[in-house]
């Protein structure tokens, strides 16, 4: 995917006024979540985006341990300029669900698989209730 499309796919969804608010959002999206992901799977998913949002990725930031869903959402709103809690949610659902989108369905369902629960939302890939278990123990 070009870093245009993307980027203009990160704005259509979350609204923002501009490609730059657009590709703030991204780059701290992603490097969150550069430091949940191992590294084969990382780069897996570093490969499907632009070289840009890539490099952010492949270089996160430093995290101590895994974040829930809702951690990760108030670790962006800390790393956003301006961001609530709220309107962090609504930065990660935009970035993660198009990464998802260049990553394909089943990239992002091994992405999920190393994450958390709760993860499937953000990326805009609600399950039901019994399948993240059986899939990880499928694995």
């Amino acid at each position: 995917m070009r870093e245009e499309a993307f980027l203009e796919q990160v704005r259509e969804r979350g609204e923002y006024a501009s490609r730059s608010e657009a590709g703030q959002a991204a780059r701290t999206v992603l490097a969150l979540l550069g430091a949940h992901l191992a590294g084969g799977i990382r780069a897996e998913l570093a490969a499907r985006l632009p070289e840009t949002f890539a490099l952010v990725l492949l270089d996160p930031l430093r995290a101590a341990g895994p974040l829930s869903a809702e951690r990760f959402v108030r670790a962006a709103a800390a790393w956003i300029e301006g961001a609530t809690e709220a309107t962090a949610a609504w930065d990660v659902s935009a970035v993660l669900s198009v990464a998802a989108d260049a990553a394909g369905e089943e990239l992002t369902e091994r992405v999920l698989l190393q994450l958390p629960p709760g993860y499937d939302l953000l990326f805009g890939r609600p399950r039901a209730a019994g399948d993240a278990g059986e899939e990880q123990r499928a694995a």
